[in-house]
């Protein structure tokens, strides 16, 4: 491959892995802690999707506008914990899910009555529709920004998880919830800020997601939400840097197919990308990064 082929795949890859690894992180987090993957989670897409799409023509900027929609996303994963899991949280691991379930229709569902089942436009910077030329490859600004935003969230939730007593809190009681609650740490507030953090990737997710597409409809969740649970089993459902791996793995493994493949077995990408995840998970069935040996639930 020459140099600008070279170029275009290392950028394929790091745009569509960093999407992966950022709503991959949000899965990681609450799994870690509860041992419950959300599948209400895409809905939190869905929320600062349609957000924005409910702020299109009001005089605010748009970066103003992505604030908005990116803190509703915070706030639906805030409320996600206090009205669907809290209540049912000391029961068993069963009635979480089927709970994450539920909620997750019941937003689908709000959206389609209250919204529209039709596509919806979203109002989107006209940088992302620009293009910039680098060694005679035509690049969307749209994947370089996608690519800085996950680089530099992705450095802040290290130094947060890392260097701050919150980080340590949370790192303490996904290694071990029981003990981490019998020395004193809150474990209300550590969830209700896990799920904070899991709406604030979601939400980042959104719109970088919407500016690929430009539009919002119900189900725009579920395709993300569905590789990124895919990035958390071949990365380590227990490992923050295994999701983070296995979003960029997904990503390197689906643009290699894109590029290798003959045209007329393109329609055939994703079958040939899950035989590779089925054959990683064959090798190393417990994700390429081990987590924390973890505790009880609660």
């Amino acid at each position: 491959m020459d140099v600008g082929t070279i170029l275009q795949f290392t950028l394929d890859v790091l745009n569509l892995g960093s999407l992966y690894a950022l709503m991959a992180l949000g899965l990681v987090v609450i799994y870690g802690i509860l041992k419950l993957v959300n599948f209400a989670y895409g809905e939190l897409v869905m929320v600062a999707g349609y957000t924005l799409y409910l702020l299109n023509g009001s005089p605010l900027p748009w970066l103003i506008m992505a604030l908005v929609a990116v803190c509703m996303a915070v706030i639906g994963g805030i409320t996600t914990d206090l009205v669907a899991f809290r209540p049912v949280r000391a029961n068993s691991l069963t009635a979480m899910l089927i709970t994450s379930f539920a909620f997750s229709t019941l937003l689908q569902n709000a959206a389609l009555l209250f919204i529209s089942p039709r596509a919806r436009n979203v109002p989107l910077p006209e940088i992302f529709t620009q293009s910039v030329t680098m060694l005679g490859v035509i690049i969307p600004v749209r994947n370089l920004i996608t690519i800085a935003s996950a680089f530099i969230l992705l450095g802040a939730f290290t130094l947060v998880m890392k260097r701050t007593v919150l980080g340590m809190a949370l790192r303490a009681a996904a290694s071990n919830f029981t003990m981490a609650r019998m020395v004193g740490i809150p474990a209300n507030f550590i969830i209700t800020v896990a799920f904070a953090i899991s709406g604030l990737f979601a939400g980042v997710v959104a719109m970088l997601w919407l500016g690929r597409i430009g539009a919002v409809v119900p189900g725009i969740g579920l395709e993300p939400l569905l590789v990124a649970f895919i990035a958390c089993v071949i990365g380590g459902m227990r490992s923050l840097v295994g999701a983070v791996v296995g979003g960029y793995l997904l990503a390197l493994i689906d643009v290699s197919f894109n590029y290798a493949l003959p045209p007329d077995l393109l329609s055939f990408r994703d079958a040939f990308t899950f035989t590779m995840v089925i054959v990683i998970l064959l090798l190393r069935p417990s994700g390429l990064i081990k987590g924390p040996d973890t505790g009880k639930r609660t």
